[in-house]
């Protein structure tokens, strides 16, 4: 009996144990636990992989005012937007609005295609690749522009931003979008409710530099187009290539 009294005096006490930890080591616990939730893609990227990104957020601005001052309301970056402006031609039986807003789409998909096979191609130096082919279709939509085709120069402007998120990928799988906001937007807001209840306190900034560069770029973007239209894309070009170059003397482990 005392024998049995033992061993369920054990039993008994046993779960009161597992329980009863410390109530300073399940803080650290949940705070541990919080800090890998935080360590999200983008936070793994050192100070000049953010930078680049900042700049090639303000790149996919600057290009996306052209392309949506140039065609009347359609994005050359924004596929959510070209989907909700397909739906609305597809409800107004609107031919030439139903083909332009497609076109976008598969362009851009085609380019997101071409830039994760230049990067593939590019190997150790996989950002300088893809950024080198986005610099060569912007050099091909400037040269349509000049040839007078202005809505052919524009679909390049989406084959070039599709191509354009492949820069920051590893595994297969996008690390850092650059030319959509909506879903950083939403990591900044998952970011800024993680700082309040005890994470991290500025990892939101990340967010909200890729935003804030993006913002820039179309500011400039419009300005440029007010003044020399789509002979902005030029200049476009002529970033994409400056930027290819700097990655290609930056480490690259994507």
């Amino acid at each position: 009996m005392r024998q049995r009294d033992s061993a369920g005096n054990r039993a008994a006490l046993e779960p009161a144990s597992i329980i009863a930890r410390p109530i300073g080591r399940g803080h650290d616990d949940q705070s541990d636990a919080m800090d890998r939730r935080s360590a999200t893609p983008m936070m793994r990227y050192d100070r000049p992989a953010m930078g680049l990104a900042f700049c090639l957020s303000g790149l996919a601005g600057f290009v996306d005012a052209l392309g949506f001052l140039s065609l009347g309301g359609f994005f050359v970056s924004f596929m959510t937007g070209n989907t909700t402006r397909l739906g609305i031609e597809l409800a107004g039986r609107h031919a030439g609005g139903i083909a332009l807003a497609a076109l976008i789409v598969v362009l851009f998909i085609l380019g997101v295609v071409s830039g994760s096979l230049a990067g593939h191609v590019g190997r150790r130096q996989r950002k300088a690749a893809v950024l080198a082919f986005v610099t060569l279709v912007l050099i091909v939509a400037a040269g349509l522009d000049t040839l007078g085709l202005g809505t052919a120069a524009a679909g390049m402007l989406a084959l070039a931003m599709g191509a354009e998120n492949a820069v920051f990928q590893r595994d297969g799988e996008v690390t850092i979008g650059l030319t959509y906001m909506t879903g950083t937007l939403v990591k900044m807001g998952q970011r800024l409710a993680g700082a309040l209840l005890g994470g991290p306190k500025l990892a939101f900034l990340r967010h909200l530099a890729l935003w804030l560069g993006l913002l820039s770029g179309a500011v400039i973007g419009a300005v440029a187009h007010s003044r020399i239209g789509l002979d902005a894309i030029w200049l476009a070009a002529g970033a994409a290539g400056f930027f290819a170059i700097i990655a290609f003397f930056m480490p690259d482990p994507s």
